[in-house]
């Protein structure tokens, strides 16, 4: 491969966000997204927690609109958990400015490089190691735009990067596809249960009476998710038992690892013995409380964390309730904020127990749901492999474009 070494900032524009007051933003839903580093993650943007600017100044900020293909990369703390915070703009993103602090990265179009394979170049394990010796600052670390620009690499033909790239693509692409997949499925779970158990929509509900006293359908109570499901609360082994060698079980203290709905793991522990079990709901009791992720296996629970599952095992019926009582965080009964809760908190929360004849029938919808969940998660987790195991290697020449890349994945 034809490669040469190139300065970024020779090949690619790098600019930056505009100064947005925090005062003035929006929660209106029909103004305008922003991008600033606290809704920037690893390869993500979380649209979900980005404030918005109102639309009527779009005209005039244009000049800071994110566009398909846009590379964004935060400038303060720039590597959170030891990944980089970047994303790229995707086709179908929401229209949305730039924050100042988060760079944007764009191919500045002169035949040298390729605008796909710039995400490549920012994905690249090389490119977060140049990025750690740069970082300044003790409170806040950051990096400057300079200081990106910098970046030294070796950079391949052009007809080589788009080969490249559609490779790498191709495996990202099936990664965005099966996120699709799980959105659509947790959506719908979310809906049905919502229809039914808090709408009263559900199956033959015309014909169900409603207690007076307690405002229910006859046949349905209130319980105590202590009189329902089996706690337990987590209790951290000294911290020499722990390691990053994946030596005894997955170790969590709380929310810090938590995913979409799984956590990742990121450290491990020889001791402890207060565990969950697969299929488990964790359920943080510290700030912020009431955030929901599921055990994919057995994991050792620190103090911030406790398990929950159903002395019945209607785990998808209880997923999805406790995801609809706790849609905020830190939030308990009466709208009530809780900075922790204890062990009796936990055990007086109240919940609906409708007549097992429709909880059956909802769980039974609910874990099909769930089962293609875990599906598309864990193909995700061996494209996300193989992607990174190829990414450096074909981006240094260690293996050509054309070879037979399968065996490199196993």
């Amino acid at each position: 491969m034809n490669n040469k070494t190139v300065i970024l900032g020779d090949v690619c524009k790098v600019d930056y966000g505009f100064a947005f007051e925090s005062s003035r933003f929006s929660q209106n839903e029909e103004d305008i997204h922003l991008v600033k580093g606290s809704n920037l993650g690893h390869r993500i943007i979380d649209w979900n927690t980005a404030p918005r600017w109102s639309i009527a100044e779009y005209e005039q900020l244009k000049r800071y609109e994110l566009i398909n293909g846009d590379v964004v990369l935060a400038m303060d703390r720039p590597i959170v958990q030891d990944n980089l915070k970047f994303a790229w703009i995707k086709k179908g993103d929401p229209k949305s400015l730039l924050v100042q602090r988060v760079a944007r990265l764009q191919s500045n179009n002169n035949n040298k490089l390729d605008s796909l394979y710039l995400r490549y170049i920012i994905s690249n394990p090389s490119f977060k190691e140049y990025i750690e010796t740069i970082i300044t600052g003790v409170n806040i670390p950051h990096i400057s735009g300079s200081d990106i620009k910098k970046y030294n690499f070796t950079l391949p033909e052009l007809p080589i990067q788009k080969k490249i790239a559609a490779i790498l693509s191709a495996y990202d692409d099936l990664i965005e596809n099966n996120l699709k997949q799980i959105r659509l499925l947790e959506e719908m779970a979310q809906i049905t249960y919502q229809e039914w158990f808090v709408r009263l929509k559900f199956p033959n509900h015309e014909n169900t009476p409603i207690d007076e006293i307690t405002g229910l359908p006859i046949g349905w109570e209130y319980k105590k998710l202590g009189d329902c499901c089996d706690i337990i609360m987590g209790q951290s082994p000294k911290s020499e038992f722990y390691n990053n060698e994946e030596i005894g079980l997955p170790f969590h203290q709380g929310v810090k690892d938590y995913g979409d709905r799984f956590p990742l793991n990121t450290c491990w522990s020889t001791e402890g013995y207060r565990k969950a079990n697969k299929g488990d709901i964790l359920f943080s009791v510290r700030a912020p409380v009431g955030r929901l992720n599921v055990a994919i296996e057995e994991i050792i629970l620190g103090r911030g964390l406790s398990a929950i599952r159903h002395k019945q095992d209607y785990q998808g019926f209880l997923f999805y309730q406790l995801q609809n009582i706790f849609f905020q965080d830190n939030l308990m009964g009466g709208g009530t904020i809780f900075n922790s809760i204890t062990k009796n908190d936990m055990f007086r929360i109240e919940i609906i127990c409708p007549n097992e004849e429709l909880v059956k029938i909802y769980n039974s919808f609910a874990e099909k749901n769930d089962k293609l969940i875990e599906c598309f998660y864990k193909q995700n987790q061996f494209l996300k492999e193989a992607r990174d195991i190829l990414l450096p290697r074909l981006m240094t020449g260690k293996i050509t474009v054309g070879a037979d890349l399968s065996a490199l994945c196993e």
